[in-house]
């Protein structure tokens, strides 16, 4: 009896999962704390061995055509392999669910998340607020901490390449309301948000993806337009913020802020006061690769005074780890790696990942209050832009008018596309639709050219994900305006396709392709709603003449109090 109670004793006294402190681990499983690496359904094994050597201290689970009970069995495998590592210490598990461009309603199975620019023409925080916890209640219990979000970069640039419909717009004031919302809504649901891209990437006019954007802006005015949904998000207590691959001249001029200690370290630790975790993005861009290796890459990010580094795709993780570790030891960096590592440790601590493991959790019915919720934002959001052909509502001459609707739309919407239609066909309309190629060839051009011919009203939908103008869609859609008056315009994701269209005078902007957006936008058309969205950024009233056929490039890739499930904010 006296062996059984001693025996209850250790095991009442004792944490579970065994709690590691920073202390016993070795320099080297320190420097793998720190590390991210990208993995999805078909590339986990390459990852497994440094999960369960201890080298990995995270994973970004990447976007892909699988289901949510895959996506569920993928991080329940990651963390399995977790427990066998020396310490058996859980993966932080993070994600890019940003919704825009960076999401599509077939990616992991989580539900489809709008824009951030159709969130800010809704100018409804309380909904937006909602939506991320919903969001966040699902994201939860496929086992994801993380959520790569929300972006604060504020969209300055008309012809920003890369950002677009991600950011809220461009006002600062907006993108610091909405941002908040959103980030306020995922820490409700108990995901960690971290905001990016600091200190702004919305001034660009290149992608890091490809390139070194430049942004020229004074420090002055970065404080006053970039630096400031930051600087709120900070005030909030935001745990992480994630860097940008790009050049401040006004701050530095030789290294791009992920390799930059005077923004790092200078701006935002000393002159900000964040004392959270600083994440890089993705070390495989050309943003950062253009100066350093990978591994050299991730020991400059480290030395810089950034704490979690995401390691990007396609790479051999122990290869890597043992480069990164070379650089790290010649760099004398052992010190700063401490200090990253224990800021990560100390996030897995607060999520409970150190006492008590991975536990898996039920799935969360959020199914219902999402669809409504997401409903209900896009019915607030779609904008009418000017009418002054004077088309909506549309009054037709005859009882049974004909409709011809034609996206420029990728298939994946497909299933998204066909709502447009339900508004028309309940009034006993005549509707012919057509999904056409992006960038249109001629037979494609041919057959919207008979879909609008003799239409007693024509709707066709421009698509432009950020600045890439398709000339060939640009073309057709003017012939169609040609051929038939009476069009209706609608911008169904950037909004800064529309100055390259000055002779459509009824416009309508969704900024996204979901079922509601569109459904609300037949509905503003014929009458049964009217348009509530505001324009969240300025456009220029003559678009720059597009040089070339330029085809779409798709990276498949203010204070306010809030209340949500009885927490306040």
């Amino acid at each position: 009896m006296k062996q059984f109670l001693a025996a209850l004793f250790l095991l009442v006294t004792l944490p579970l999962f065994g709690a590691v402190k920073l202390e016993d681990l070795s320099p080297q499983e320190q420097l793998g704390q720190t590390l991210v690496a990208f993995v999805d359904v078909d590339s986990a094994e390459l990852v497994r061995p440094a999960i369960e050597q201890g080298k990995l201290g995270g994973v970004l689970i990447q976007w892909g055509n699988y289901s949510l009970k895959e996506t569920r069995r993928l991080i329940e495998k990651l963390q399995s392999w977790a427990a066998k590592s020396p310490h058996k210490i859980p993966l932080l598990v993070s994600i890019d669910y940003e919704g825009g461009t960076v999401y599509t309603p077939i990616t992991l199975g989580f539900d489809y998340l709008p824009t951030n620019m159709l969130l800010a023409a809704s100018q409804d925080e309380e909904k937006a607020a909602t939506l991320a916890y919903l969001a966040g209640q699902q994201l939860r219990s496929a086992g994801v901490h993380i959520n790569f979000s929300p972006v604060l970069d504020v969209n300055s640039n008309p012809r920003n390449p890369i950002i677009g419909v991600r950011s809220f717009g461009s006002d600062s004031a907006t993108v610091t309301k909405m941002g908040m919302a959103l980030l306020n809504g995922f820490k409700a649901a108990g995901i960690v948000p971290i905001v990016k891209h600091f200190p702004g990437h919305g001034d660009t006019s290149l992608d890091s993806h490809y390139a070194v954007p430049v942004v020229n802006a004074s420090k002055a005015d970065l404080q006053r337009i970039h630096l400031a949904p930051f600087k709120k998000a900070i005030e909030q207590g935001v745990a992480g913020v994630m860097t940008g691959h790009v050049l401040y001249p006004a701050l530095d001029k030789k290294e791009v802020a992920s390799f930059s200690k005077p923004i790092l370290q200078g701006l935002l630790r000393e002159e900000m006061g964040f004392k959270g975790l600083i994440v890089t993005d993705s070390l495989d861009m050309k943003g950062a690769t253009q100066f350093c290796t990978i591994s050299g890459c991730a020991a400059r990010s480290l030395s810089a005074g950034a704490d979690m580094i995401l390691l990007g795709r396609y790479i051999k993780p122990l290869t890597l780890f043992d480069q990164i570790n070379t650089h790290v030891q010649e760099q004398k960096l052992t010190p700063r790696v401490r200090q990253a590592a224990a800021r990560i440790l100390q996030l897995k601590k607060q999520l409970g990942l150190l006492d008590n493991g991975f536990v898996k959790q039920a799935p969360v019915p959020i199914e219902r209050a999402y669809k409504q919720t997401l409903a209900d934002l896009s019915k607030e959001a779609v904008t009418l832009v000017r009418d002054r052909d004077g088309l909506i509502p549309f009054s037709p001459d005859k009882q049974r008018p004909n409709v011809c609707a034609v996206f420029f739309a990728p298939p994946r919407f497909a299933d998204q596309l066909a709502h447009i239609s339900k508004p028309f066909l309940e009034r006993g309309y005549h509707v012919r639709a057509y999904n056409a190629p992006l960038s249109p060839k001629e037979k494609d051009t041919a057959r919207a050219l008979k879909c609008a011919d003799g239409a007693d009203l024509v709707v066709v939908a421009s698509l432009q994900w950020a600045d890439k103008l398709n000339l060939n869609q640009k073309h057709t859609i003017e012939k169609m305006l040609d051929k038939n008056p009476k069009l209706v315009f609608l911008s169904v994701m950037n909004p800064y396709d529309i100055p390259h269209y000055p002779r459509m005078g009824t416009v309508l902007a969704t900024y996204g392709l979901n079922s509601f957006a569109l459904q609300t936008a037949a509905d503003i058309i014929v009458g049964n709603e009217q348009a509530q969205g505001v324009l969240p950024v300025e456009l220029p009233e003559r678009a720059q003449r597009p040089t070339a056929l330029a085809p779409y490039a798709v990276p498949e890739r203010p204070a306010h109090s809030l209340e949500i499930q009885g927490k306040r904010f």
